[in-house]
């Protein structure tokens, strides 16, 4: 049995997660901004469950949840950052504050919730961070733009995260569903920004539309994703990646396939760049 801290817990694929979680004999920690609606997710489940109010962008809280979550439990064995928020609109057209609300919730939240929790990992040389990305960390379309900034961002973290704590015996796992049925694509979750310009309205433009027509028409079981990371724990070596959807598998292999024949197509270039006398680098740039 597991301890389970999951973020953004109070619906849509953290609530499918702290429900498997639960289902499987594990206790959770079910966290989100608001209260009411975590026990309305889930009524009269005791025991357990810890729900509590907090949200990623207040330190405060999240200190105070994971305090509480140490107070009833004795520890934690996975963390879940589950909590985001999308963004549609074309680069160009995102403000400054739609782009820092978006970041502040799917990058920054990620740091926070980490900053809290990493702390108890690493004393008990044990754990497990899950990191919910999106294909659209992997693979950016138009209208998407800021949105995938923040999931690019995140998969970036997690990959040197995942270096740094290896040694001690805590894994990291970034997860990239393709499209779900929840409610992600909801106006609660998802905005959408208002600014538009004509140059870009076949573009990041046709995206505005997908919601509408996509929402709850998603081909992506959330139950069956949330069994699918409630087993990563379990694995002998969980993955680095792990890619929920056939529609992400498609993107994601795609996607693959051309940065391998844009590399081997400018190898040449690449390599020539060198110094005559030095050796292959190994250092980040």
């Amino acid at each position: 049995m597991s301890v389970w801290f999951i973020t953004g817990a109070s619906r849509g694929l953290g609530a499918e997660t702290a429900r498997a979680a639960l289902a499987r004999g594990h206790q959770v920690v079910a966290t989100g901004r608001d209260l009411d609606a975590l026990h309305r997710a889930f009524p009269g489940t005791v025991g357990a469950l810890l729900p509590l109010a907090a949200d990623v962008t207040d330190e405060a809280s999240v200190r105070a949840a994971v305090d509480a979550a140490l107070a009833r439990f004795g520890r934690i064995d996975v963390l879940v950052n589950n909590a985001g928020r999308g963004l549609i609109g074309a680069v160009e057209e995102a403000s400054d504050e739609a782009a820092r609300a978006v970041f502040d919730t799917n990058f920054f939240g990620v740091l926070t919730t980490q900053r809290a929790v990493l702390p108890v990992l690493r004393a008990q040389r044990s754990g497990h961070v899950i990191n919910i990305s999106s294909v659209g960390g992997f693979t950016g379309s138009p209208g998407w733009g800021l949105y995938a900034a923040t999931k690019f961002a995140l998969e970036g973290m997690s990959e040197s995260l995942r270096a740094e704590l290896a040694p001690l015996g805590v894994h990291v796992t970034i997860v990239q569903p393709g499209g779900f049925r929840t409610d992600f694509l909801d106006a609660s979750s998802l905005h959408t920004e208002p600014h538009t310009i004509e140059d870009y309205a076949t573009t990041s433009g046709a995206t505005r539309g997908v919601p509408a027509a996509y929402n709850h028409a998603q081909p992506g079981d959330p139950a069956k994703a949330a069994a699918a990371i409630v087993d990563l724990p379990e694995a002998a070596e969980p993955p680095m990646r792990l890619q929920l959807g056939a529609d992400s598998v498609t993107r994601v292999s795609a996607k693959l396939d051309q940065v391998r024949e844009e590399l081997d197509k400018w190898r040449a270039v690449a390599l020539a760049t060198d110094h005559t006398d030095s050796g292959a680098g190994t250092g980040a740039s």
